[in-house]
């Protein structure tokens, strides 16, 4: 820091020299350069005093840094009006006005050029070393891409060196960041990847879609380089981005990634200070909603499973610690109605979010009684004693659109329970709806990747069908955004982008095998269609209040008519009476598969 001042006392002292020999055309008189002299000593005062008072000199700052830049401008500005009020005041000017004015910008202009020169060194000292680093090129000029270049150029031991960047935006052509050249676009990889020696391509785009994660990874491996992705923004929810997030593609990626537009605020409202209870707590819907509402410092986060062990994740997941101890574990079944009734009474939940239900399609279709027994009267059993909560969030499915199968049935009448419970209880109950989650328990996604791993075949349905992806994170984030906008008894439905085939899902995976897996197809099993749909006949993708998010009304179902199921009765009797309690138009509940 002695250093610094000493390189700002020497700016003085040239800065007001060389004005003031200018202004006397370089033949200045002696009693000029006492007159110099002495405002040198009075600027260089006055500086040191600002300075210590600006912590110029006490380590506030990064060197050459834009905080430091206008503290050093402030500090400069305020000496020149010091002296200009002494030279204004004094009987005899010792410098002339003009030398203050010419010399107080041109000491400014040395300080910073100082600052720069000292910077632009210190960021040459801390590049990866080029000859143990890997040479790589960067996809995506945006926030990200630049965040990434310079954490890596900041650090000398990093593994990687950035050597271009491409960017399909014409206006990024000419770009240079921190050095590093714009090199062309996707389709420029090859040639810049055999021009720079770069044996990595790094996607760093953070929200994209599929398509485009798709190409430019086909793009790389054209050019026999290794293919690497920064995660998503709804993984890196503080919004910074470094070397250490970079990491292999992985399926969600190559499917696409959605921009979440959250409004914090609105969330805060329903969920900080208030006692939240979440149904299905050790699922993967609701562990992951258990860990994104923990960050919004609810007053009570009550979490509620039949599975110990899954109960035993969450918490580890949480806390880093499972200790089972405390009154946020629940362990309970939403079956035992008496248990749920005592639990509702005794904790109060001001909001629920209800996502324990049965899930497996085939399985349900095999044992439409357990169906009944957990999806049907598992809610009903919630939702009777869930008067009183400000909020109520029922976790639905596409399938309940235009629904074929006993699942779909079973959340189709969950969202009218549901509907009719937002007309006899106080605060707002309504349902989300979307569509598959990735990497969920059970998902087709864990199911071809244990069936990859031991050599195949992939089993796919059909050639054809296709299915509405999520991240479980974007699920989550969206799930609850719409609790926060969603009126009394509607269906909320999520954006899901595209459909996509399975069989693409299938052979993506494939093509990051070590070896060759065969695809099988099976054909499409009871219940299940060919194409999912997201909204039923008769709805209406309306979107008011949030781009990614529609609202469709949902008609009410008396709880009372759900008394005359019979979970013991025969399978096909008890698929045509859940079909009849869904408002199904003719022809989609004895459809079947398509």
């Amino acid at each position: 820091m002695v250093l610094t001042w000493a390189v700002d006392a020497v700016a003085w002292s040239v800065g007001l020299t060389v004005a003031v020999l200018a202004r006397y055309g370089f033949a200045p008189t002696q009693e000029c350069l006492s007159g110099t002299a002495a405002m040198v000593v009075l600027a260089i005062g006055v500086h040191t005093m600002l300075g210590h008072l600006h912590f110029l000199y006490r380590g506030r700052y990064g060197y050459g840094t834009f905080e430091e830049v206008r503290a050093v401008a402030v500090t400069v500005m305020v000496c020149a009006a010091v002296m200009m009020t002494v030279a204004l005041m004094a009987t005899i000017r010792p410098v002339p006005l003009s030398a203050v004015v010419v010399g107080s910008p041109l000491t400014l202009v040395l300080m910073l050029g100082v600052r720069c020169v000292r910077r632009l060194h210190r960021q040459r000292t801390r590049r990866p070393d080029a000859r143990t680093a890997t040479p790589v090129l960067l996809f995506g000029a945006g926030d990200a891409g630049q965040q990434l270049i310079r954490s890596m150029l900041g650090d000398p031991g990093c593994r990687y060196v950035p050597v271009g960047v491409l960017d399909d935006d014409p206006a990024k052509r000419h770009l240079r960041i921190a050095g590093v050249s714009v090199l062309g676009t996707r389709h420029d990889i090859p040639r810049a990847a055999e021009d720079t020696g770069a044996a990595t391509v790094i996607f760093a785009v953070s929200n994209a879609d599929g398509a485009l994660v798709r190409d430019v990874q086909r793009q790389a491996q054209k050019a026999g380089a290794a293919f690497k992705v920064l995660p998503s923004v709804s993984e890196l929810l503080d919004g910074r981005v470094g070397v250490g997030d970079v990491r292999d593609v992985q399926i969600t990626d190559l499917l696409g990634r959605h921009q979440i537009e959250t409004d914090l605020d609105a969330i805060a409202g329903y969920l900080t200070g208030k006692r939240v209870l979440v149904t299905g707590a050790g699922g993967s819907i609701g562990s992951e909603l258990c860990r994104q509402l923990h960050r919004f410092a609810p007053a009570e986060l009550m979490m509620l499973d039949r599975d110990e062990s899954a109960l035993h994740a969450v918490q580890l997941s949480l806390h880093g610690r499972a200790l089972l101890d405390g009154r946020e574990l629940i362990l309970a079944d939403l079956r035992d109605t008496a248990t749920i009734r005592r639990i509702l009474a005794e904790r109060r939940p001001q909001v629920i979010f209800h996502a324990a239900a049965l899930k497996h399609l085939a399985l349900l279709e095999s044992h439409p009684g357990e169906a009944v027994k957990s999806n049907v009267l598992g809610t009903q059993a919630v939702l009777e004693h869930a008067n009183g909560v400000e909020r109520f969030v029922n976790i639905s499915t596409d399938k309940a659109a235009n629904p074929t199968s006993v699942l779909g049935y079973s959340k189709r009448i969950t969202e009218r329970l549901t509907a009719h419970a937002a007309t006899r209880h106080t605060g707002t109950f309504l349902n989300v709806r979307f569509g598959n989650v990735l990497g969920s328990r059970g998902s087709v996604l864990t199911a071809f990747t244990s069936q990859i791993a031991a050599g195949g075949p992939v089993t796919v349905t059909d050639p054809e069908v296709t299915r509405y992806f999520m991240t479980v994170q974007e699920a989550v984030q969206l799930v609850i955004q719409a609790a926060a906008i969603g009126r009394d008894g509607e269906a909320l439905v999520l954006e899901m982008g595209r459909p996509v085939r399975i069989a693409d899902v299938a052979r993506q995976l494939i093509e990051q095998a070590p070896r060759p897996v065969e695809i099988v197809y099976t054909g499409l099993r009871a219940g299940e269609k060919l194409h999912e749909e997201l909204f039923g006949a008769g709805e209406r993708d309306v979107r008011p209040l949030h781009p990614l998010i529609s609202h469709v009304e949902v008609p009410p179902l008396d709880p009372g008519k759900i008394e005359y199921l019979d979970p013991e009765a025969d399978r096909d009797q008890l698929r045509h009476d859940l079909a009849a309690l869904c408002d199904v138009p003719a022809g989609y509940a004895a459809s079947g598969s398509r």
